[in-house]
């Protein structure tokens, strides 16, 4: 589980492709300090499991569904990436609950500078827009970022200059792809109301008589 918050910014050391798999090396500092064989960190936004490091670098295996669902297919040598360990159970929540576990990707349609803001458009698919509110949560690259709005096509999100400068956001181009997770209470309400069979009113008494 992450939270959203970028702990630093990586490097992409080496990429060996496989049939249907990439291996990628990552070069950072922070997210080793306390790194074990086995634990998952978040690369841009996806949950990728360590499975050998160095003093300077570690290494994870993508898979094919991986591919597929984000954009870590079309990482080259020498590119940046936000990257998070999981979070402790001691620590602070600053973001909101982040599973790791893209939905797909959205393309960057517009960036607009409003004073200390940036405007960030985004397109994505209907399966994606539906969980999607205004002053909701959603996960960009692995980023905990707040909805301004959502048209039928697409939504915007505003950065902040911190969430500039500690990720790699604002180096994205018109036309890039980003990985997108929705915020999973929306996916668990819309999997718990499709559930509904009986189309029962959802109060306090449904609730409790689901065991909630």
């Amino acid at each position: 589980m992450f939270t959203g918050i970028i702990e630093e910014i990586g490097t992409v050391k080496l990429i060996k492709k496989g049939a249907k798999s990439l291996a990628l090396t990552v070069d950072c500092c922070k997210v080793l300090e306390d790194i074990k064989l086995g634990d998952s960190i978040a690369v841009n936004g996806v949950c990728l499991t360590a499975n050998s490091f160095n003093k300077d670098s570690f290494t994870a295996d993508i898979m094919f569904e991986t591919m597929n669902k984000s954009a870590l297919s079309r990482l080259k040598s020498g590119d940046k990436l936000n990257l998070e360990r999981a979070m402790s159970a001691n620590g602070r929540f600053g973001g909101h609950f982040v599973s790791g576990h893209i939905d797909g990707t959205g393309i960057i349609m517009n960036k607009q500078t409003i004073d200390i803001a940036i405007i960030f458009t985004i397109s994505a698919s209907s399966e994606i827009l539906e969980f999607i509110i205004p002053k909701g949560s959603i996960a960009i690259d692995g980023i905990s970022l707040t909805v301004i709005d959502i048209t039928e096509n697409d939504f915007t999100v505003s950065i902040i200059p911190h969430t500039g400068t500690n990720t790699t956001l604002l180096e994205k181009k018109l036309g890039e792809p980003v990985n997108l997770e929705n915020d999973m209470i929306a996916k668990y309400i819309k999997r718990f109301a499709s559930g509904n069979k009986n189309k029962e009113t959802i109060d306090l008494n449904f609730l409790a008589k689901n065991g909630f």
